[in-house]
């Protein structure tokens, strides 16, 4: 089962070049629980990214750049299937 509703969609964020940004969303209830991944500009975010954080939903940025800048969608996962949220902005100015 994965419903259609995320509890959180993540949100508009503007941050300043350096600071850290931080997306949040939580997935729809499901079971299995999904797991949370996110795509940016339409393409899967590589965690292996140093700067970048994902835990519990949350995308982190340590330290946002103007390359950052860009939509943001969150991506539920389960054995069911996939289900992507509202995207999101991030504005780095």
């Amino acid at each position: 089962v994965l419903r259609d509703d995320f509890r959180q969609p993540p949100g508009d964020v503007v941050v300043a070049a350096g600071e850290p940004a931080v997306l949040e969303c939580v997935p729809p209830r499901g079971h299995p629980e999904p797991s949370v991944s996110w795509k940016k500009n339409g393409a899967r975010l590589d965690d292996k990214d140093e700067r970048l954080t994902i835990r519990g939903g949350k995308l982190m940025l340590a330290s946002a750049r103007k390359s950052d800048a860009g939509v943001y969608v969150c991506v539920a996962t389960n054995v069911v299937g996939e289900r992507d949220s509202e995207p999101a902005e991030l504005v780095v100015f």
